[in-house]
């Protein structure tokens, strides 16, 4: 796994001050101009998953709609999109949640998860767990069991996953900037 971590520090991008001052914004985009780093991304993803039951992967929009589709295809799973609100068609369950600058409602559309299916959930960055703790109470509340977590990058420093362990304890992330 150390090979794909060095692979993604040495393309990652750090913007300061966006989207907001203060904030240093890990830019995955680079990833996406290689099509040999977007396979073995989304095989690394997968690859903490293989052997599990895996139903369903969820991605958090947006881009946890880049690598969450493959990953599913990789894990012979589906694919659940949870979106801001307004975005998906009727019947859906929300959740409202903080960020770390504002306010935010996440929905699903009510059958994409069936009772007992076992669910990860994907997204491109840990930062403070609010928006995946979201996307977990979504899974539950339609029946899911959350078997974990995924992400390209860890910003383990702001404790994201202390709002993630409730729902799972098993976060997995391929690169961890401690800071």
């Amino acid at each position: 796994m150390s090979d794909i971590s060095s692979l993604l520090k040495d393309v990652i991008r750090e913007v300061p001050d966006f989207p907001i001052p203060g904030i240093l914004f890990k830019d995955i985009s680079p990833i996406f101009l290689d099509p040999k780093l977007i396979e073995l991304s989304a095989q690394s993803l997968a690859e903490a998953w293989k052997g599990q039951r895996i139903d369903k992967v969820i991605g958090i929009d947006s881009r946890g709609f880049l690598l969450g589709p493959r990953m599913a295809t990789l894990l012979d799973a589906g694919f659940v999109m949870v979106r801001k609100k307004g975005k998906l068609p009727p019947e859906t369950v929300q959740v409202s949640y903080e960020l770390e600058y504002g306010n935010a409602t996440l929905e699903s559309i009510v059958e994409s998860i069936q009772p007992g299916e076992r669910v990860i959930i994907h997204d491109d960055l840990l930062a403070t767990g609010g928006t995946a703790a979201a996307a977990a109470q979504l899974a539950v509340q339609t029946g899911g069991e959350v078997a974990g977590f995924s992400f390209i990058v860890s910003l383990s420093y702001l404790l994201g996953s202390n709002k993630l362990t409730p729902y799972s304890g098993n976060i997995h992330a391929l690169i961890d900037f401690d800071k």
